[in-house]
């Protein structure tokens, strides 16, 4: 059973961080496109930072570059999102998510990918 569990998620306070973790089970991340989602209250679900599954590029929002960073432990078959200088607005649901082979000008949208974690609550507040 394909399974994807984050962790890493809490309560922290502005310009402060956080990592998440994304274990994968019953399939191997590293031939997947592997990506990282936020869902606010009322908001769409957002491409956060994604990794190709073809040539392992990255992908940032704009709201998200040069603070988060997104990485790939395949003997861990783990991803992560390292959250840094964190801000109020960044405060959601993250979820990670695996897909198979994406054109790269769609790799961090949502609809793209097949498998889904649960989620867990990043809050950024003082």
């Amino acid at each position: 059973q394909l399974q994807l569990v984050e962790s890493g998620g809490g309560l922290v306070q502005p310009g402060g961080s956080l990592r998440l973790s994304c274990a994968a089970s019953g399939f191997t991340l590293d031939y997947y496109a592997i990506g990282w989602f936020r869902q606010a209250p009322g908001k769409e679900r957002e491409g956060v930072s994604c990794i190709s599954s073809s040539d392992g590029s990255t992908y940032y929002a704009d709201s998200v570059k040069g603070r988060f960073t997104i990485s790939r432990d395949n003997a861990k078959n783990t991803v992560y999102l390292q959250m840094n200088s964190l801000k109020p607005e960044d405060t959601a649901v993250y979820y990670c998510a695996a897909g198979g082979i994406i054109p790269v000008q769609a790799v961090c949208a949502p609809t793209s990918y097949n498998y889904w974690g649960q989620g867990t609550q990043v809050t950024v507040s003082s």
